[in-house]
């Protein structure tokens, strides 16, 4: 998943794709960096968590490059997976 920095605590965040929006995603949840500090051992949530955010790289199609003839026999396709 594409990291993304966090608008209130600065930090790199995974951001996972958000349905019916390409381009865009939602911060996963994240505890603010001196939450212990702060809150002891209660769960709290930075602000930013799940917030919608733009993804740096929108998808893209899958590109299949040529093989050389002869390199992988006469093939008329190719396997993905």
């Amino acid at each position: 998943m594409p990291r993304v920095q966090c608008s209130c605590c600065r930090r790199e965040i995974a951001a996972g794709m958000v349905a019916g929006q390409p381009g865009k995603g939602r911060l996963w949840r994240h505890d603010p960096p001196e939450r212990r500090s702060l809150y002891g051992d209660s769960l709290v949530s930075c602000p930013g968590s799940l917030s919608i955010v733009p993804l740096p790289v929108p998808g893209g199609q899958l590109q299949l490059v040529e093989v050389e003839e002869g390199t992988a026999g006469n093939v008329d396709t190719m396997a993905l997976f």
